[in-house]
């Protein structure tokens, strides 16, 4: 079973990755536990991501596209980082994320969605 496991923004990663010894031993943390999934041979792909004030938003409405400029509202709606991760069932998605690290300095969210295979569709 493939997983996409969003870890949600918080006010913190809005602001931007600002390297102290704190944040720094924190990524070492968060990569020690990847280093885990690989081992696992769960770790398909992972990454963090930028503040949405770098990125931007495509809005359709039937042929129209508008750009919208980030920053974007309602911070808990964001994601700061993915993993993709091949594992037998929901439950040990659920197991691993309980193992990681907490991903934020304060309090945060991680959702695991699980993503369509071609049975899905036949």
């Amino acid at each position: 079973m493939r997983v996409m496991v969003l870890v949600k923004a918080t006010p913190d990663s809005e602001r931007g990755f600002h390297p102290t010894p704190e944040t720094l031993a924190a990524m070492k943390e968060m990569g020690r536990f990847n280093d885990e999934l690989r081992k696992a041979g769960i770790l398909r792909s992972a990454d963090g991501l930028k503040p949405s004030s770098a990125g931007k938003r495509v809005a359709f409405d039937g042929a129209g596209r508008r750009v919208i400029d980030g920053p974007f509202p309602a911070t808990s709606e964001l994601v700061a980082g993915f993993w993709l991760w091949e594992v037998k069932d929901m439950e040990e998605a659920v197991a691993w994320v309980k193992r990681c690290p907490n991903p934020m300095p304060g309090p945060s969210e991680i959702e695991i969605r699980p993503m369509h295979d071609m049975a899905d569709w036949t």
